[in-house]
């Protein structure tokens, strides 16, 4: 049986042999890549990840399916008086594409010599006439102190894709100044560009194969898999700058480098991969996203690693020689000795700091809805947001979806719900008046069509007869027809066909009041009414989390499952999706922890096989993660609830390479040198790699954080190079000194493998 170096050897031989077939299908990729691009769904709604047995995913499916929402508005009107701004909503609601404007003197709508207008259009939030007409208004009210919160022409991807450009420009010239200096040769990072280039392109041009991925996998995945990946080529091509300086020839170093380098690269992207493969068990598909997005982009990087960078190394050896250069970055082993001098001094303050750390992260409060989370970078939209949240009482939006066409019972949900004293709004077919003390959904028999449209009894019967007929109700023809009744709108629609069809003709004047109320009853009926479901719309002065918000939104399910059973009512809006996304978290976070540490562990305590090496590692990488979670608290900042979720796994996957790196040095020196020693070299030694590594995540995040307005990516971004930053930190401080201390621990705990020798 052959030898694992020798495999190795084999596999690194037929790379180098096979480099141009490996380069033609690398070229090939690129081109498949590059045209999949616009074939990447992204969705932007983070409730389309909830669970699918939640109410709220549930009930957002039936409303893709059977409603339309129409675009509408909150505009916010500063200095004028309440005689102005009565004359302002007359005249928006003047303009094309309005169907109506809130306006009152209650303080819903006029605070302070500011006033909100509720404006509703006949379109959907993309249609470019509604979008066109909300840019007309704006530009009409130019001059007053105008303030729009609104999704219609809102291209949220668009701008995430834009703001990320900028970021991507500014890290590629921080992070070449880096590389350059910590690189041995200039050249390395030209291949160095090639090959992550590479990586990055395959990566998101197979992201299509997944289907949809979210708005935020699509912004930072790019910029993440460049931090997590980039230390897999630093290491590959100072291997085999090394082995270059001894080996018979370039092409003997490539294969002996690339030998060493597939098994230690590949140990060291486990628990990257592990890290980001606890996220993909979440309940919450958003981190089953990122987390196949991610473990993706780590594949397509260590298959560029080891299939196209051999390549390029290969027809440029002499670039690489010609442009090396002496070590830029300084030698750390009089630091590495000043720890061994200092002994426990920065164990002590991070075990007198990780308690607090842990009791200020466990304090930090998340927000479950877009409209609490903290702004690191406010956008002008988000910035009207919450002045008119601040001027007036919030508000959120309740839906309920029930059954069709059991009107009564609509209509009796409708009255008890509107008396709230919390629900300002409600707005249902049953709610809709046709003339005063009746609504659409009451049934009228012939003699009140007739007199509601002006039209002749005769008439009005004859249309009735023909609605029985084609409706299979045959008492509207046989039996007493004065007494047959048809809901009022199904009989509007039905005659709006008829019209169509050019059965019933009716004179100017009717066909002119018909037109009119036909708009009415589409608006209506597209938002109200499915094939299988109708719709309930409640308007609550509530924010949209909190305990007196679900407290709201359970009484209004409790009363529509009085009247269509339990089970049979969908409660969907901004609360419920709060309350169904913090059900999440409170449900993940944990077991994302533990499996993160689990399987991190696990992976070093077969590497270093010892129980206490692994257990010193995973304890100061998880106190930096503590320390990181701790800041919110500190800041009394709210951030996304995400946040938490997916960075902690990530932090934990991804940092943890820089104690692997500082320990293995440590072991290997220790076999030559006194233990106090060898770790002041160890530190100098893995310092170029940590400092690498740590500083483009480091970069990575912040840049993401203070460039990119959207609140789920820039906090997701702040808390990775905040993290990333303080992994560095007790890698350098911390670590070291543990390590130490703990080394005849570590000893003791060291096993021997069934047939090998211990460590």
């Amino acid at each position: 049986m052959r030898k694992g170096g020798d495999i190795m050897h084999a596999i690194a031989s037929a790379i180098v042999k096979y480099r141009y077939i490996i380069l033609a299908v690398f070229a090939v990729a690129c081109v498949y890549c590059g045209m999949s691009l616009d074939r990447v769904r992204v969705n932007s709604d983070l409730t389309a990840f909830l669970p699918a047995e939640t109410d709220t995913r549930k009930g957002i499916t039936v409303m893709e399916n059977e409603f339309v929402t129409y675009g509408s508005a909150e505009i916010m009107v500063s200095s004028l008086t309440l005689e102005q701004a009565r004359i302002l909503a007359d005249e928006i609601a003047a303009f094309d594409h309005v169907t109506a404007v809130a306006f009152d003197d209650t303080t819903a709508h006029f605070v302070n010599a500011s006033a909100l207008f509720t404006v509703a259009f006949d379109g959907v939030s993309q249609d470019p006439a509604v979008v066109s007409t909300l840019t007309e208004i704006t530009d009409f009210l130019s001059d007053y102190d105008v303030y729009v919160n609104s999704e219609i022409g809102k291209d949220l991807l668009g701008q995430i894709l834009s703001e990320m450009f900028g970021v991507m420009v500014i890290a590629a010239a921080v992070i070449a100044v880096i590389l350059l200096l910590t690189s041995r040769s200039y050249f390395e990072v030209v291949i160095f560009a090639i090959v992550f280039a590479v990586a990055a392109l395959l990566n998101m041009g197979t992201n299509f194969w997944l289907g949809e991925i979210s708005s935020i996998s699509n912004a930072v995945a790019v910029i993440l898999q460049l931090a997590l990946a980039i230390d897999y080529a630093i290491i590959f091509s100072h291997r085999y700058q090394d082995e270059a300086l001894d080996a018979e020839s370039d092409r003997a170093a490539l294969i002996e480098a690339l030998a060493k380098s597939i098994v230690e690269i590949s140990a060291s992207s486990l628990t990257t991969i592990s890290g980001l493969a606890a996220l993909m068990l979440m309940q919450f598909r958003l981190g089953y996203d990122l987390g196949i997005v991610l473990s993706k982009g780590i594949v397509c990087s260590l298959l560029t690693v080891f299939l196209l960078m051999p390549c390029l190394i290969f027809f440029f050896p002499k670039a690489l020689k010609k442009t090396a250069h002496r070590q830029l970055l300084p030698d750390l082993s009089p630091w590495g000795r000043f720890l061994m001098k200092t002994r426990v001094v920065y164990v002590i303050l991070f075990l007198l700091a990780v308690p607090m750390a842990i009791w200020l992260s466990s304090r930090t409060v998340y927000s479950f809805n877009d409209s609490s989370i903290d702004e690191i970078v406010p956008s002008a939209d988000r910035s009207a947001m919450h002045r008119i949240a601040d001027t007036f009482t919030s508000t959120s939006t309740v839906a309920m979806i029930v059954p069709a066409e059991d009107f009564e019972a609509e209509k009796a949900i409708l009255k008890e719900v509107s008396s709230y004293d919390t629900v300002k709004d409600a707005l249902g077919l049953a709610a809709i008046e046709s003339e005063p003390g009746r609504v659409l959904t009451d049934e009228y028999n012939a003699r009140m069509f007739s007199e509601l449209l002006g039209i002749t009894l005769q008439r009005a019967t004859l249309l009735y007869q023909a609605y029985g007929a084609e409706h299979h109700q045959y008492q509207a023809i046989f039996g007493d027809s004065s007494s047959y009744s048809v809901p009022l709108i199904d009989m509007f629609l039905y005659l709006f066909e008829k019209v169509d069809q050019g059965i019933v003709t009716l004179d100017a004047k009717n066909a002119e009041k018909l037109a009119e109320l036909r708009d009415q009853i589409r608006i209506g009926t597209d938002q109200l009414r499915g094939e299988h479901y109708n719709r309930m719309i409640f308007t609550a002065a509530l924010p949209g989390e909190g305990e007196e918000s679900t407290a709201l939104v359970d009484r209004i399910r409790a009363v529509g499952e009085r009247y269509y059973g339990e089970g049979n009512v969908l409660v969907v809006g901004t609360i419920t999706s709060a309350k169904d996304l913090a059900d999440s978290y409170n449900s993940d976070s944990l077991k994302i922890n533990l499996l993160t540490i689990a399987a991190i562990f696990t992976i070093l305590l077969f590497t270093f096989r010892s129980v206490a090496g692994a257990a010193v590692l995973v304890f100061v990488i998880q106190g930096s993660i503590w320390i990181n979670f701790s800041f919110p608290c500190l800041l009394d900042s709210h951030p996304s609830f995400v946040t938490y979720m997916i960075v902690s796994a990530i932090q934990m996957g991804a940092t943890i390479d820089y104690a692997i790196v500082l320990m293995n040095r440590y072991l290997a020196f220790k076999k030559d040198l006194p233990k106090r020693e060898a770790m002041a070299q160890a530190v100098a030694h893995s310092f170029p790699t940590v400092f690498t590594s740590g500083s483009i995540m480091t970069l990575a995040g912040l840049l993401i954080a203070f460039r990119v307005s959207d609140v789920y990516i820039g906090h997701i971004g702040l808390a990775v190079g905040r993290g990333a930053l303080t992994s560095v930190i007790l890698v350098l401080t911390v670590l070291p000194q543990l390590i130490v201390l703990c080394d005849p621990l570590i000893e003791k705990t060291t096993f021997r493998l069934q047939g090998g020798a211990a460590r």
